[in-house]
């Protein structure tokens, strides 16, 4: 069937233009539609990674308190080392001057009579250890040349309060010092009575006697209770030269 030329192309432009916009975008290809997260599965991923958070950080928190731990005993075992090579230091320098006790315990406190060189001067120093509300301390007194001093200075031990000068604090934490000394083949409580030195000059009048002079051990031994601990330190004295 043939139209006339004047209907041909009727049927087209009597389409609407709101059915040849459709056609013309049923021609286009289709385009894949972009799909998000659900929120179940925000959840999910906000959960895990809430979990791995957690564990991280006690992971971490578990290095630093060992790291922590660690480094506190380390700063404890050098207070410890120097203060025990203080105290093998000062039983090393022993010297007896025949006026006061060269080493003596009295339970409480350690006093010790040191030699002190410095170059052509040579003179002696009181050094007492002693413990004292959980701290051990430790005092020097003066470096004396004369009897007299050395005298004063071994009375002036004997009233210690810890705020003297020469005081140093040397270790915390300690509940417990106990000291030994080795006497003939054994060890024996520091306190008991020794051999005496005879004194080589005449003997004193009664208001000028001082503190008896006993023979030195020939070894000493501290016991010092840290922590619930004992620690023991051994000691040999050399021999005095007369």
């Amino acid at each position: 069937m043939t139209f006339p030329p004047s209907l041909r192309g009727t049927q087209c432009r009597g389409t609407p233009p709101s059915l040849r916009g459709a056609q013309r975008r049923s021609n286009l290809p289709r385009q894949p539609q972009s799909q998000g997260f659900t929120l179940v599965e925000v959840l999910v991923a906000l959960v895990i990674m809430a979990v791995m958070a957690g564990v991280t950080w006690q992971g971490v928190d578990g290095m630093a308190r060992s790291r922590q731990v660690s480094s506190q005993a380390v700063e404890r075992t050098l207070r410890v080392n120097t203060a025990l090579m203080q105290w093998e230091q000062d039983l090393a320098a022993l010297e007896e001057s025949r006026v006061v006790p060269a080493l003596r315990f009295d339970g409480a406190t350690l006093r010790l009579t040191r030699r002190v060189s410095a170059g052509a001067y040579n003179g002696l120093q009181l050094v007492a250890w002693t413990l004292r509300d959980g701290t051990w301390w430790r005092w020097a007194g003066p470096e004396v040349t004369r009897v007299a001093e050395l005298q004063q200075s071994w009375a002036r031990s004997q009233l210690l309060m810890g705020t003297e000068p020469g005081t140093t604090k040397v270790l915390e934490g300690a509940q417990a010092a106990q000291v030994y000394f080795f006497r003939g083949e054994a060890w024996s409580n520091a306190q008991s009575t020794g051999d005496v030195t005879p004194s080589p000059t005449s003997p004193p009048t009664p208001a000028a006697a001082g503190p008896a002079l006993e023979k030195l051990p020939s070894g000493v031994r501290l016991v010092l209770t840290l922590e619930g601990q004992k620690l023991t330190r051994d000691l040999v004295l050399a021999p005095q030269v007369p």
